[in-house]
């Protein structure tokens, strides 16, 4: 693990392989460890960067500030790309999962012309959820509603059970067990940390708070690069949406292609995953 330091942040990282540059960003409840056996896959013909979001893994967990603007997907994308410009690489393709993909989406919108590529992983864009909200997606994204409440309360009633409540967010989206998460261990050591418990609640809260709002500003702006959407077969997002036509508003130059599993395919499917982003990075 190496550590970058900006703005009185840290962020934890690790780089393999060598070759044009991609960061892979992750989402909650996970970390960079998440893409292991993808980035190793990737590393054939890749310069490849993962790293932990503010708020999770090992990167800093700053307080938040009173407009919560400090964990807004715009703050963690300028930490990738502060991260991606010290490591020398002005222009790379971008991949995120789940908040990872939000945060991906954002860097696309503010900085189109650093992106060379731009890979979303079962989400719909945060301004479209939010403005389509209802009792399906409530009852099956509880979670945002829960995090997202005022301090201390979700952080005081997860750490009651930790391992208990993420394990039940793993599970809960599209068919996984515990065995398809290879890097559990990972997961439960990072989400044991009262601090990254009260970074992933900043996290979602930032979302109602500041980034809808963000969104609103962007609506009707194409990522005009060229932009690959995966998602899960029998995922939540994919039983309630047409996922590819909730991107069509965002993204002009879009593929799309479901993968087997539920929300988090790249732990039950990798195999498929890294053959689907391959193919999308032109090394097949």
């Amino acid at each position: 693990m190496a550590v970058f330091e900006h703005d009185d942040i840290e962020i934890a990282y690790d780089v393999v392989g060598a070759g044009p540059a991609v960061l892979l960003v992750h989402g909650f409840p996970q970390t960079r460890a998440m893409w292991g056996l993808i980035a190793n896959g990737l590393a054939r013909d890749f310069t490849v960067v993962t790293a932990d979001l503010r708020g999770y893994g090992a990167s800093s967990k700053p307080e938040a500030l009173d407009d919560l603007s400090n964990y807004s997907f715009r703050s963690m994308g300028r930490d990738m790309f502060a991260l991606m410009s010290s490591l020398g690489h002005e222009r790379f393709h971008l991949i995120g999962h789940d908040r990872g993909g939000r945060v991906a989406h954002r860097m696309s919108l503010d900085r189109p012309e650093r992106i060379a590529t731009l890979t979303v992983m079962d989400i719909v864009p945060t301004h479209t959820l939010l403005a389509r909200w209802s009792s399906k997606i409530s009852a099956a994204y509880f979670h945002w509603s829960f995090l997202a409440q005022p301090a201390p309360f979700p952080e005081r009633m997860i750490s009651a059970d930790r391992d208990h409540f993420f394990e039940a967010c793993l599970l809960g989206w599209g068919g996984a067990r515990i065995e398809d998460f290879a890097e559990i261990e990972a997961y439960r050591t990072a989400w044991r940390d009262p601090a990254a418990i009260a970074g992933m609640t900043n996290d979602y809260r930032a979302a109602l708070a500041v980034d809808v709002h963000h969104d609103e500003v962007d609506v009707g702006r194409k990522f005009d690069g060229p932009a690959l959407v995966l998602y899960g077969s029998d995922g939540a997002m994919a039983r309630i949406f047409d996922i590819p036509e909730t991107w069509s508003a965002w993204l002009e130059n879009m593929t799309a292609e479901a993968i087997p599993g539920g929300h988090f395919f790249p732990d039950q499917s990798p195999d498929a995953t890294l053959a689907a982003l391959r193919r999308f990075l032109g090394v097949a």
